[in-house]
């Protein structure tokens, strides 16, 4: 930001800078209007639900394979379903058991 503030001196001088921010903020307001105007006519023309189509897309996010590995490692395979598994029902570690 400090750059682009020294090269907005050097190229425009400290008299006209002002200006020229003023006149770059208001042509940044009037290109996000423009493009939001144009969203907004592209969504109520074609009939699509643009909400809709974002969850969707977001939805495949669970179909990443760090995701799908994670949810087929997470589960024991040979636990029973129905009742959960306790640290109690595990065999304890014991060194001196041969």
């Amino acid at each position: 930001m400090i750059a682009l503030g020294v090269l907005g001196l050097l190229i425009f001088g400290p008299e006209r800078l002002p200006r020229a921010a003023a006149d770059a903020a208001k042509w940044l307001r009037q290109i996000r209007q423009m493009g939001m105007t144009a969203r907004k006519d592209l969504t109520e023309s074609s009939g699509l639900d643009l909400q809709d189509t974002i969850n969707t897309v977001k939805s495949f996010g669970e179909y990443h394979p760090r995701n799908l590995a994670t949810s087929l490692f997470a589960e024991d395979p040979g636990a029973d379903e129905t009742k959960p598994a306790t640290d109690k029902e595990k065999p304890a570690f014991d060194p001196d058991a041969t």
